[in-house]
């Protein structure tokens, strides 16, 4: 399927009628435990043709191969929107050559490591609550200062 031919994606059953089987099953685990994971401000909606999911600002990303223009050729990414501001004390996340999205690519349903995935959600939710009450604050300040 070429770039040209690929269908503007409106939903999520849209984009697993669109999927190979794989590809659907890991996205489908991909998006039960982020939606598990964090507090109920956190939204889901189709960006770029795939899941995203944002609070204040962008938290992560699920991107299956299938979809153009992720920059993969086979599996599912992870990419966490602001993982150049996360600890990843276990060194989890590729850094590829995006300075600020951080990923991991899964190629089989085995692959997928829960306990990371959610460790790494914690910090992401933590950063855009943290970083949108500074946000706030220095709004204030300059508003009054």
């Amino acid at each position: 399927m070429h770039h040209g031919s690929f269908p503007k994606i409106k939903s999520i059953p849209q984009l697993y009628d669109l999927l190979p089987d794989v590809e659907q099953m890991i996205v489908d685990i991909l998006r039960q435990i982020v939606s598990d994971g964090p507090p109920d401000y956190c939204k889901e909606k189709i960006s770029y043709n795939v899941p995203y999911f944002y609070g204040h600002k962008g938290i992560c990303i699920i991107w299956p191969s299938t979809v153009p223009r992720g920059g993969i050729k086979k599996g599912v990414l992870l990419g966490f929107s602001h993982g150049n501001k996360l600890a990843d004390k276990y060194n989890y996340l590729d850094k590829g050559t995006n300075k600020q999205v951080y990923y991991k690519i899964y190629k089989s349903i085995a692959a997928i490591d829960e306990f990371m995935i959610n460790s790494l959600l914690d910090e992401a939710v933590k950063y855009d609550i943290t970083s949108y009450n500074q946000l706030i604050k220095s709004k204030k300040k300059s508003k009054f200062g």
